[in-house]
């Protein structure tokens, strides 16, 4: 027997009918998969690893190909797409990843509930190439609506292999995937055509949309059809009455279940963390280490992870799971179809407010998912303005903030100013985008095709080890090995003096009249700036500048905080201008960076940074001059 060779396959098909899980299922991966359309944003490699056939030959023997058996198989997972004619970026990127000769076969994926339009696919990939395989997916769902499909039949019709599957039996699809996988091995020729009838090629959309139609009714069998419940609750979901109330309530009820269920963790874990820099400190000194060298690693680099990782944790831990169970469930695409018409009203595109919902998680991630907006002119407006929204990172600075001025001991007032603070910052978004339509992105918006999938039961502990492999502790692990170095720097400037003041202090005094005139002050501005690495160190940095101890002192409740705070002049107004500017200001250094390479321009670089820096600015300073004027 010659020795086996990889094979490359590709994963295709529209989007959200579950490319990507089946992709993690067959390669042990963990892509991110969500319930809404565009996900994908880029091809996605993996090995898929078989065991050999005891016979090759019979296996083989089903498909009509009769050469060596590939036990390992390359297997890509391409952005979804609704057409071989290419209409934005990643559509693109599937296209030449499906026509590529290189490659010895695709598995087209679809959805069995709307089966019609995905043939539509199934057939223009089918009049290119026969080394395909279909794979009619989510058939829990079809089953749910009291319908079934003679996939027999569907292959007789296509000409070639077609299972039917569903994503959540992990161990069926992989059998039967691997059955009829088995026996695709590099062509010798560019594209090889069968006897089936379909394979002609067809550059009439409407013959194609007519036989897609046709081969769909032929298999589709509807005895107890049932109403789809989806289209109810979207009855209620998109009505332009009920909508935004119903979005509104539920982001306020995701912040009030953060809010209350990370109070206590991270009151231990902090306790915890800020006990063990003693025993951290007396193993320094005996190693031997300088006394300077000790304290700049225990009171700065671990005291600053401390506070990051106690003040982080447990809300990532909690919001992250709940985000992933809204786009499981298919909220996402309900909320971008809810501000599509606001989002046009400003000549952007609807699609950005998938992205804005990103954003919450990462700004980062968030630009990145950018490139499921077609056009270039919208996708430009979305990454300027994304950093609009609150991270994950900006979080901890204003439940803090929230907690100590504003709702002290009160779980659902600080769960609704914090959607407030939120809805600010969409409502920025809009007169910004606004601006930049009217200004340095003129243009028409376009129009696009959003797809509302079915509401679809999450599995819960899926959704749980995802989000916090995925999310919470990769945000975590970033934001953890910039806050260490960041702990350093911020010690030595605190403990190198320049004259009769410290290098931070000369910051701090030179930056505090713009302060002042925003309601903040110095040093606030200056945990902004030293925060360019990282949101989550700026009210550490706040603390250990108003200690004036060149340490960061140990916050043992925000009770003691708040008191510091107060001690150093913040009243109302500056916690209000806090919240504010901690919604608009530069982003991160990694959104900076993700800018850099999703525009391949310096340009929209620093209008990324411009634009909330000045909106923040310019809010910041009406605030203190109506507060002033009338109190």
């Amino acid at each position: 027997m010659k020795e086996s060779k990889r094979a490359q396959i590709v994963l295709a098909g529209n989007p959200n009918v579950g490319k990507s899980t089946i992709f993690n299922c067959l390669t042990g991966m963990r892509q991110h998969t969500g319930n809404w359309a565009g996900k994908t944003v880029a091809s996605a490699e993996g090995v898929w690893k078989e065991k050999a056939s005891p016979d090759p030959r019979a296996m083989m023997k089903d498909i009509g190909i009769r050469q060596e058996l590939p036990v390992e198989i390359k297997l890509i997972d391409v952005p979804g797409c609704y057409s071989l004619v290419a209409s934005s970026p990643e559509e693109e990127v599937a296209r030449d990843k499906i026509c590529d000769p290189d490659i010895d076969g695709i598995i087209v994926v679809c959805d069995g509930t709307c089966l019609e339009r995905n043939l539509i696919l199934v057939l223009q990939i089918l009049a290119h190439r026969d080394d395909v395989i279909v794979c009619v997916n989510l058939m829990d769902q079809v089953r749910r609506r009291g319908l079934s499909i003679d996939d027999k039949k569907l292959s007789g019709l296509l000409g070639v292999p077609v299972i039917c599957t569903q994503s959540s039996q992990r161990k069926e699809l992989r059998k039967d995937l691997a059955k009829v996988c088995r026996g695709f091995c590099r062509k010798s020729s560019k594209y090889r055509k069968c006897s089936g009838y379909c394979h002609e090629l067809m550059e009439d959309p409407k013959e194609t949309a007519d036989k897609a139609r046709y081969i769909a009714d032929e298999v589709m069998i509807r005895d107890g059809e049932t109403d789809d419940i989806s289209v109810r609750i979207d009855r209620i979901m998109t009505n332009s009455l009920t909508a935004f109330p119903i979005m509104a309530l539920m982001v306020m009820m995701l912040f009030w279940i953060t809010i209350q269920g990370a109070n206590y963790p991270s009151d231990l874990l902090g306790k915890l963390l800020f006990s063990l820099e003693e025993p951290f400190h007396k193993l320094l000194m005996e190693t031997g280490l300088p006394l300077s060298v000790c304290e700049m690693l225990s009171s700065g680099m671990y005291r600053v992870l401390a506070w990051v990782v106690s003040v982080m944790l447990p809300p990532m831990a909690i919001f992250f799971p709940l985000f992933t169970l809204m786009e499981d469930w298919g909220i996402l695409p309900r909320i971008a179809f809810d501000l599509d018409r606001c989002f046009k009203c400003c000549k952007a595109c609807g699609k950005q407010a998938l992205t804005m919902c990103m954003g919450l998680g990462c700004n980062a991630s968030a630009v990145v998912g950018c490139r499921i907006i077609d056009s270039e002119r919208e996708r430009i407006l979305a990454i300027v303005t994304n950093s609009l929204i609150p991270c994950n990172g900006r979080f901890p600075v204003l439940l803090a903030v929230i907690s100590m001025f504003f709702a002290s001991g009160s779980g659902w007032k600080g769960a609704i100013i914090l959607t407030g603070v939120v809805l600010l910052g969409v409502a920025v978004t809009f007169i910004a985008s606004k601006i930049l339509t009217l200004t340095l992105l003129r243009g028409r918006p376009s129009s696009f095709t959003l797809e509302l999938p079915p509401y679809r039961k999450p599995q819960i502990g899926r959704v749980i080890v995802r989000s916090m492999l995925d999310r919470t502790i990769f945000v975590l692990a970033r934001a953890a090995a910039v806050a260490a170095p960041a702990g350093i720097i911020i010690w030595i400037m605190a403990n190198i003096e320049a004259g009769d003041m410290s290098l931070i202090d000369h910051m701090t005094s030179f930056l505090e009249p713009v302060g002042k005139l925003m309601g903040l002050d110095g040093v606030i501005l200056t945990a902004f700036i030293l925060g360019l690495p990282a949101n989550e160190i700026v009210m550490p940095i706040i603390m250990m500048v108003y200690m004036s101890r060149g340490t960061l002192g140990e916050i043992t409740d925000l009770s003691f905080f708040c008191s510091l705070l107060t001690e150093n002049g913040w009243t109302m107004l500056t916690a209000v201008n806090m919240l504010i500017f901690s919604l608009m200001h530069w982003p991160c250094a990694t959104t900076i960076l993700s800018v850099r390479k999703e525009t391949g321009s310096w340009k929209w670089t620093a209008v990324s940074i411009l634009v909330p820096f000045l909106s923040g600015m310019i809010l910041c300073t009406a605030t203190a001059f109506i507060y002033r004027f009338f109190l």
